[in-house]
């Protein structure tokens, strides 16, 4: 689906097949004589041919296209290696540029790290052989070297009537940046906000406290004034502060569901787990397809993580095992 949302800003509604997000917004920016392109959906051939058809309706030529890619995630950046010609600049942040660009035995020791810390928090071994495999960055994620043109917070970029400048975000994913129009009063978010569906802020081995940096860069662009919000998914929306505020109250009641499932005595994040309401469409824990229980787990460690910096929680390390206590 094509929508202009507003004057030369254009949303390419690209599915993301069997995914719960169901697609991902692709904002293609027009001005006389170049075009940018804000996320561009997964390496598969569904996200291709949607783009594409939304690029082509919109007259849009690739060898005067730039993009940039709010962050790393496969489903905003992996697609973007095939659109990008020669003439192309992909503008892209620094810590991740440094995940992407690893090589293969760098990447592939990263996952094993991944793997180690999960099964260290009780996530059985044959789950994390059915979910790996299937996790998007494994599926669809872009293999480097690729080059990227680096953008940081004040930064700007400019394209036709709109300047935006550069909102470092961290807490969905290490880099993650949102652009704010001052003068328009546009915030195109990402998936740091969205409006009907909660960011996943999960477990990762850059950043030290995942849920503190979001919560931190939900205060900083709650300070933005800002009309309309372009999201990564779904609507877009115009009650920032509003929308903030829920965003602060779901991570403070999935802290109070923690605490509770901890007053019951010492577990790890694998037992705390299912104790938390998560938004998915399955009646139990138990029938959680594994990719989903991955996110869920990784969620789960980054709150704990928080927590443990409050010193609301105690951790363990019992031999191989961590487990959390109420202090």
């Amino acid at each position: 689906m094509l929508t202009e949302v507003l004057p030369n800003i254009y949303s390419v509604e690209v599915p993301l097949p069997r995914s719960p997000l169901r697609a991902v917004n692709s904002y293609v920016i027009k001005a006389p004589g170049r075009f940018l392109v804000i996320d561009t959906g997964w390496k598969h051939e569904e996200c291709r041919r949607a783009i594409m058809q939304g690029l082509q309706n919109l007259n849009v030529d690739l060898s005067r296209t730039d993009f940039f890619i709010t962050h790393v995630h496969a489903d905003h950046l992996s697609l973007v290696a095939e659109l990008a010609t020669d003439s192309s600049t992909v503008y892209f942040n620094a810590p991740e540029m440094a995940i992407v660009n690893k090589t293969k035995p760098e990447a592939e020791e990263r996952w094993r790290k991944f793997r180690d810390v999960y099964h260290s928090h009780g996530f059985p071994l044959d789950e994390m052989a059915k979910a790996t495999p299937w996790h998007p960055s494994q599926l669809y994620g872009l293999r480097g070297p690729f080059s990227f043109h680096i953008l940081k917070e004040d930064d700007f970029l400019n394209i036709g009537d709109y300047s935006f400048r550069c909102i470092e975000t961290p807490g969905h994913s290490p880099g993650h940046i949102c652009l704010y129009e001052p003068k328009q009063r546009i915030l195109i978010s990402g998936d740091h906000i969205l409006d009907t569906i909660t960011p996943n802020i999960g477990y990762w081995p850059e950043l030290e406290n995942p849920l503190k940096e979001y919560l931190a860069s939900l205060d900083k662009v709650s300070q933005l004034d800002v009309d309309v919000v372009l999201p990564a998914h779904r609507n877009i929306f115009y009650d920032l502060s509003g929308r903030i505020a829920e965003l602060k109250e779901h991570h403070a009641a999935r802290l109070s569901e923690i605490l509770d499932s901890l007053d019951g005595g010492e577990k790890n994040a694998y037992q705390v787990a299912p104790n938390i309401k998560w938004d998915i469409d399955y009646p139990s824990w138990a029938l959680f397809p594994p990719t989903q229980k991955w996110f869920a787990m990784g969620e789960t460690v980054a709150h704990l993580e928080y927590l443990e910096a409050l010193n609301k929680i105690r951790r363990r390390d019992n031999k191989q095992e961590i487990l959390f206590s109420l202090v």
